[in-house]
């Protein structure tokens, strides 16, 4: 995939001539690392030979059109040091539409992070998509339907590093969206059925009182808040697999949960909150604070959670 930067300019070269003569070095820096993750940016130098769109970056940071789903583009510390993490900027019809923090060992996420639109129907999926890019950073820079990528590369194991829609089938679990369809407008809703925003989910769960507050939440949204940032995650459990063929494919987690971000159109906070929920058939979903929710957090965890939306959401 050839880009228009290379065919135009686009700036790039005198970019180039600039950073190596060391001149405005903050503009510079700024429009470097914005081709690096276009990868256009090689070897401390343009580069315009071909490559992919990249879906998976090394920081969200690097990819400008994947921070507007965090609050003040301030990205939690929340999971950073998971090992085996993977960054995802979720693309679908050639543009991003949420992003997520991909456990490849438990093959769960950690989260994924939104901004709410009201759903103007249509949208859902019948098929389940991948993420080539974590196959191999050289395919395709967008999700696609796992099985036409199997189509695309027979003899290549797509499940490596991600689960597989064959994973949940005949296992006793719901795909649970973290990041839900309900929550969008098409296509980001079609964007939403990718396997690495859905984690097993106890059906009860799922379709009940997990249900039931995504649908509060549409509520609250639509009647107060402008515009809404939300994450929604999932604790591993230790040892609950999904388990195909005697390998364990795709961790169970224990505990599902949400935090979101209300503000006014000029992103000022309104309101804030958060749940969780234990993954069983309990069906219970608890309402937390962000102070609580952050607490409960840092149980699981030996690295510092911090704040989940920039200044915890306060004016």
């Amino acid at each position: 995939m050839r880009s228009k930067c290379c065919e135009t300019g686009c700036g790039l070269r005198k970019v180039q001539s600039r950073y190596t003569a060391n001149s405005d070095r903050g503009e510079e820096l700024e429009m470097v690392n914005k081709y690096k993750y276009l990868g256009l940016w090689v070897d401390n130098k343009l580069d315009c030979q071909p490559h992919p769109l990249f879906d998976v970056v090394e920081r969200f940071e690097n990819a400008p059109e994947c921070m507007k789903y965090f609050y003040k583009e301030k990205v939690p510390e929340l999971g950073a040091s998971t090992s085996g993490a993977a960054r995802l900027c979720q693309r679908f019809v050639n543009r991003y539409h949420f992003a997520t923090l991909y456990d490849t060992i438990h093959r769960i996420a950690v989260y994924s992070a939104y901004q709410f639109q009201p759903s103007n129907g249509g949208g859902r999926e019948n098929r389940w998509f991948v993420e080539p890019q974590l196959v191999d950073r050289s395919w395709q820079g967008e999700m696609k339907d796992g099985y036409w990528l199997g189509q695309d590369h027979p003899g290549v194991y797509l499940g490596e590093r991600q689960a597989l829609n064959e994973d949940f089938t005949y296992s006793g679990f719901d795909r649970g969206h973290l990041n839900p369809n309900g929550h969008h407008a098409v296509p980001s809703r079609n964007a939403t059925f990718t396997l690495t925003n859905v984690v097993p989910q106890n059906p009860k769960l799922n379709q009940n009182a997990w249900g039931n507050l995504e649908s509060q939440l549409t509520e609250l949204f639509l009647e107060k808040c402008p515009k809404a940032y939300v994450l929604v995650g999932a604790i591993p459990s230790a040892d609950s697999w999904i388990v195909k063929n005697n390998v364990k494919r795709v961790n169970i987690p224990d505990y599902l949960w949400n935090a979101y971000c209300c503000v006014d159109n000029n992103d000022r906070p309104i309101q804030s909150g958060a749940a969780r929920a234990r993954n069983t058939e309990d069906n219970l979903v608890e309402q937390l604070s962000l102070d609580e929710l952050e607490t409960f957090l840092q149980q699981f965890t030996a690295q510092p959670v911090g704040e989940l939306f920039y200044n915890n959401c306060r004016a």
